[in-house]
């Protein structure tokens, strides 16, 4: 009972950091900006700045909520040149010049896949979160269906295939594309969601992975399958016999 809660405890602590730390970073970085665009603002000779003869009150309150639409109308600046086709040759031209710099390119990169990755819709292109043996029997590593096999590649196999992507950890944004059996995954009553957040955090967030529910023959299972035998469902090899 204490040791479940203690866990708890510790999944609800790490979740928490996952969510305030990337606001926190978020509200810093906006109140630096901000502060910088007011203490250029407070630099401006008395004559020409026209928040000076303001009450003093008012006059910060304006400084401030310029300080804070500036670095928003600088975001929705970008937005807008990443939608047309000149603003996007532009920024592909300051993403190359950047990525030339040996440490910043790499950092940016990671970054930015790792962003696109959480904020684009992936409900269309991840089916369902699966279990499959890899990369070894007796090891299993989440994947997610990306479909089924289709077009002239079917029926060249033997049996039902899957399209699985397998990603790796801490940085899903990376991983292998594979064709697995159909009969051979297992799938988890997991949504896309927390399935990511068990990967970004190594399996330390994460719901709990005992509520699964075994997949053959894409959905046509119904409610309450377990999960088979794994000893009959595939067939064991030593390590040392590998």
């Amino acid at each position: 009972m204490i040791k479940n809660f203690t866990q708890d405890l510790k999944n609800d602590l790490i979740a928490g950091l996952l969510v305030i730390i990337p606001l926190a970073t978020t509200i810093w970085l906006t109140i630096t900006v901000a502060s910088w665009v007011f203490d250029f603002l407070t630099r401006i000779p008395k004559q020409v700045n026209p928040f000076n003869d303001l009450n003093p009150f008012l006059g910060n309150l304006l400084n401030l909520s310029v300080g804070l639409a500036v670095p928003l109308s600088c975001i929705l600046l970008i937005g807008l040149m990443a939608r047309n086709i000149a603003g996007r040759w532009l920024l592909d031209l300051g993403e190359r010049i950047l990525q030339g710099i040996p440490l910043a390119g790499s950092v940016y990169k990671t970054l930015k896949q790792l962003l696109e990755t959480i904020l684009r819709d992936s409900s269309d292109k991840f089916r369902r979160v699966v279990l499959v043996e890899y990369p070894r029997r007796g090891m299993w590593a989440i994947a997610f269906v990306t479909g089924a096999i289709g077009g002239g590649i079917q029926p060249q196999l033997p049996e039902p295939m899957l399209s699985v992507f397998i990603p790796t950890t801490p940085n899903p944004t990376t991983g292998w594309y594979a064709l697995v059996p159909e009969k051979d995954v297992i799938t988890l009553a997991m949504s896309t969601e927390d399935a990511f957040k068990v990967l970004i955090s190594v399996g330390i967030v994460g719901p709990s992975m005992g509520n699964v529910q075994t997949s053959t023959l894409g959905d046509r299972l119904q409610d309450g399958a377990v999960i088979p035998d794994l000893a009959q469902t595939y067939s064991m090899v030593p390590a040392d016999e590998e």
